[in-house]
């Protein structure tokens, strides 16, 4: 495997594993609010959805950056990065994300967008609730298409 693969891969999987502490760290965050009664703790389901997301963006873009050689730029530049590696790129490289995965990730973006524009107390615990329940299975969605794609540039590079 070429350095520059292998220093792909392994910074690929050290994030999924710093992702995976979010998730847990989420998860107990609910838990609390719900044990406690207490919406306060939804300031901080809020901040690590965001943490979650942007984990997730920053292994996109990394891969957009060492194989497709091109990051999308522009107003819409975050969905575009999710549309780029759900995409086949021909010869380069197959897609990097599921349909459905992208469309998993695509709830978290929007949500980012809200926790960097919104006042805290604006956000709708009922929907962060979701979110919650649902990052589990984002983030093992995640990790498969993402471990598929280490494979394949393992493949391509023996």
């Amino acid at each position: 495997m070429s350095p520059d693969v292998a220093v792909l891969t392994t910074r690929i999987q050290a994030e999924l594993a710093e992702l995976a502490l979010v998730v847990e760290r989420a998860q107990r965050l609910l838990a609390k609010a719900i044990e406690q009664n207490d919406d306060d703790y939804f300031d901080g389901i809020a901040l690590n959805l965001h943490s979650f997301y942007t984990g997730a963006e920053r292994i996109l873009e990394d891969i957009a950056r060492s194989i497709d050689g091109a990051v999308p730029t522009g107003r819409e530049w975050h969905r575009d990065l999710l549309l780029q590696l759900s995409a086949e790129m021909g010869s380069i490289r197959p897609a990097v994300l599921s349909r459905d995965t992208r469309n998993r990730l695509d709830e978290y973006r929007g949500l980012r967008h809200v926790v960097r524009n919104l006042y805290a107390f604006n956000l709708r615990a009922s929907r962060l609730q979701e979110l919650v329940t649902d990052l589990p299975k984002c983030y093992e969605a995640l990790g498969q298409d993402l471990t598929q794609f280490c494979e394949f540039l393992a493949a391509l590079d023996p």
